[in-house]
């Protein structure tokens, strides 16, 4: 004897998880679309006010990066999402390239985050030293 309970059929449960499949990709590509505006306003500000130093563009690239790494985790719960209701192992593999291909950019995004912000504090270190009179 088997007793199945379906509270909402499988087609339902599908049009409401692709709802919020595109209400979570579109969240990851208007975070990243932010991004890339706030850093562009950013760096046309810095270029026009004549502060072209590198640590100010290093700081852009810093915000831009934590943008695209946060969009980039919505777009990849999107996709998991996709995936949730009975999945076909094609739809298993496209996910699985596709989050390797998401977690691969998002180390090196990662990585190259951390470095960036450790050049930015030592720099911040150095010159505090500097206007103090102190040796670097």
């Amino acid at each position: 004897m088997t007793l199945s309970v379906e509270l909402l059929p499988e087609s339902t449960v599908r049009d409401v998880i692709g709802l919020l499949v595109r209400l979570i990709e579109s969240a990851g590509a208007l975070i990243i679309f932010i991004g890339a505006v706030w850093a562009f306003v950013q760096f046309v500000t810095a270029g026009v006010r004549g502060r072209g130093k590198v640590a100010g563009f290093n700081r852009i690239r810093l915000s831009l990066g934590r943008f695209l790494v946060l969009g980039l985790e919505f777009q990849l719960a999107g996709d998991v999402l996709r995936t949730a209701v009975a999945p076909s192992f094609a739809e298993i593999g496209q996910l699985a390239a596709i989050a390797a291909i998401r977690t691969v950019l998002n180390y090196f995004l990662g990585r190259e985050i951390a470095q960036e912000r450790a050049e930015i504090e030592r720099g911040e270190t150095a010159s505090a030293h500097d206007s103090k009179g102190l040796p670097t």
